[in-house]
């Protein structure tokens, strides 16, 4: 028999947030160093799977089950705790810290408050100030406290998630503009555009916008790739010409947006930037059976994360989505035929409305704020299993 050491527990907790699930971690019970980290990190949620489930660990084989966070209370004024957010590939041995998970923020908040690293009242609303350190941004949540904890339960309902619980406010502050890393004073529109025509070789020009806000995107109409905008995750993620069409706008898309040198690793790395397509409201039916009426909605929207179509939104793209909506220009606002302040997209699961404040000054355009609701639950609290870190480094 070899010689392999017994398998080590470090605590964590198993969280939904929004449509997303991850493991939450708080900072001190990691490794210091962070490639022996990212290592322990992959072997809890099981990856590199050349199979693709991940069945040995605690992923779940989509881009919105593949998710690690870190926590940690701030030092920086203003900021109660500093959240970094780790996207783990399925199939290749990559934690990608490039961008950050608007959905598994709204579990922030609350893990921050079981975990002690912010003090709750008996009752009402807490406001939890986040440095969120992959893109250098502030968000603010609302937790509702009731008895002294976090209230997880309720009655709001979030398309795409399947059970109704608590709602907690998300307030993503300057979204689009220049991070505390910016060389180049950064901005919402990497190339001074809201709308480019960018030739993608192989499949010619392409109308896009290329939006830093939240996360970097790529947005293009529907129709450009022979789509309705009604699509679900089958119609997509069985076709794969399409999605490699999908692959190449936006591997090339993140070279014309300086966040890779080539092409050829940006496919490697998929996290960001995402790329959705629009399309005006229509009618249709959800991934579950309901009936979404054109009347109910302003635009259709489906984003792609990780090479495949998300079952619903992602955070970060509905904040890249209201802030397209509010600028003229770009390719969300110009489907709806003006700006918007709010709106509600329809996608695969269901409807989401967002809001965002907007204003026009002398560098151009800015995003003062994007508001939105999710949710947030705890899963599975103790500690994860996996074998020692000397094991790992082998």
């Amino acid at each position: 028999m070899g010689n392999w050491g017994k398998q080590i527990q470090i605590p964590a907790t198993y969280m939904r947030g929004g449509t997303s699930k991850g493991v939450f971690f708080l900072k001190d019970d990691l490794p210091t160093d962070p490639v022996i980290r990212d290592k322990v990190l992959l072997r809890v949620i099981g990856s590199p799977d050349p199979y693709g489930q991940q069945i040995d660990g605690m992923g779940g084989a989509t881009s919105s089950t593949s998710k690690v966070v870190i926590l940690n209370k701030s030092e920086r004024p203003g900021c109660d705790i500093d959240y970094l957010f780790g996207q783990v590939a399925i199939e290749q041995p990559l934690v990608d810290w490039s961008g950050n998970c608007g959905n598994l923020t709204s579990a922030v908040g609350p893990f921050a408050i079981y975990r002690g690293l912010v003090e709750a009242p008996k009752n009402g609303i807490v406001t939890v100030n986040i440095w969120q350190e992959n893109i250098g941004k502030k968000i603010i949540a609302h937790v509702p406290i009731e008895n002294g904890t976090v209230q997880e339960l309720g009655d709001f309902v979030l398309d795409g998630v399947t059970f109704p619980a608590a709602e907690i406010k998300l307030e993503f502050l300057d979204p689009a503009g220049a991070d505390e890393k910016s060389t180049d004073g950064g901005g919402m529109f990497p190339t001074g555009n809201p709308l480019d025509i960018i030739h993608i070789p192989g499949i010619g020009e392409v109308e896009a916008t290329l939006i830093n806000a939240g996360n970097p995107a790529v947005f293009v109409e529907a129709s450009a790739l022979g789509l309705r905008g009604t699509e679900l995750q089958d119609d997509i993620n069985r076709n794969a010409d399409l999605l490699n069409r999908f692959e190449l706008i936006r591997a090339h898309s993140a070279v014309i947006m300086g966040l890779e040198e080539s092409v050829e690793y940006a496919k490697k790395r998929q996290h960001t930037p995402k790329i959705a397509f629009f399309e005006e409201a229509t009618s249709y039916t959800t991934s579950d059976g309901k009936e979404v009426h054109r009347d109910n909605i302003d635009i259709l929207a489906r984003i792609l994360s990780m090479g495949k179509l998300h079952h619903a939104m992602t955070g970060t793209g509905a904040v890249a989505i209201a802030a397209a909506a509010s600028i003229p220009g770009t390719i969300v606002s110009k489907i709806l035929g003006d700006v918007m302040s709010e709106l509600r997209f329809g996608h695969p699961s269901g409807t989401l409305t967002v809001g965002a404040e907007a204003a026009k000054e002398e560098i151009g355009w800015t995003v003062k704020k994007v508001v939105m609701s999710r949710s947030a639950r705890r899963l599975m609290e103790g500690s994860v299993l996996l074998p020692d870190f000397n094991d790992l480094t082998k």
